[in-house]
């Protein structure tokens, strides 16, 4: 995975307007069947090549929401986020 959205997610669709690869899907499509906005691991690049840091977590309204996750099958990753971050999922934008 890339980045993941946490359940204090409000559904207010600011992110998937600001995804460049599409990766992120409603709570209607979210495959965990939870209620959260959900993003694909396999498709998010966390923004490298489009953006200095992932568009949806600078969009998102609530604070800490998006959060660094392991990188997965990902095809893109920011080299600069530690093991350590994404391991403690430490906010995309504090």
């Amino acid at each position: 995975m890339a980045v993941l959205i946490l359940d204090t997610c409000i559904n207010c669709g600011a992110c998937i307007d600001e995804c460049p690869v599409e990766a992120i899907v409603d709570e209607d499509d979210n495959p965990t069947g939870e209620e959260i906005y959900y993003v694909y691991p396999d498709k998010c690049v966390e923004c490298v090549g489009y953006h200095d840091e992932p568009a949806c977590a600078t969009a998102c309204p609530t604070e800490g929401c998006i959060v660094w996750d392991a990188v997965g099958e990902s095809p893109e990753h920011r080299e600069d986020i530690t093991d350590e971050m994404r391991a403690n999922h430490t906010p995309v934008v504090e």
